[in-house]
């Protein structure tokens, strides 16, 4: 989306109007979405390991658990970050609700996948549980930015 195309400006069309930055402009509008859900997809993988390690280290949970209980705080955290600054989103309640649910149904998915991979190489096969845990999350950023672009925050036809 082209910066003239946007109704108000946000933190990023600010930063993007700074003189160091208004080289990099024209890239960043190109290809905005993506740069926008990688950026956000480093703070939510953030929260994700730091409530993981949190959990599963100094309160020594199970890692099952704990990944449970990080996924729930980076999902909600992706779901905020996604809807108000990456996916041009419907913004009415009804569309919040709607997409709201379709984002933790398919966040749900990715969370299997995790959780099986951390099952299997950390339960069973004694690999260290945060290694694994930033390995399955490569694979569930890639996963989750194609089911929010095409399933979550699609543009509707009315």
């Amino acid at each position: 989306m082209e910066q003239k195309d946007r109704e108000k400006k946000d933190v990023f069309d600010r930063l993007f109007a700074l003189p160091f930055f208004r080289i990099f402009a024209p890239l960043y509008y190109r290809y905005r979405e993506v740069w926008l859900y990688l950026f956000f997809g480093v703070l939510t993988t953030a929260v994700s390991w730091g409530t993981f390690y949190l959990f599963c280290y100094p309160l020594a949970w199970s890692e099952l658990t704990a990944n449970l209980l990080s996924w729930v705080a980076a999902v909600l955290f992706a779901y905020l970050t996604n809807r108000t600054w990456v996916f041009s989103a419907e913004r009415t309640p009804a569309a919040f609700v709607r997409q709201l649910l379709l984002f933790f149904g398919a966040r749900l998915s990715s969370l299997i996948m995790e959780e099986i991979i951390l099952f299997v190489f950390v339960t069973q096969l004694a690999y260290d549980a945060m290694l694994i845990k930033m390995i399955a999350n490569v694979l569930v950023l890639i996963a989750n930015y194609f089911l929010s672009k095409f399933l979550v925050f699609r543009k509707r036809n009315k």
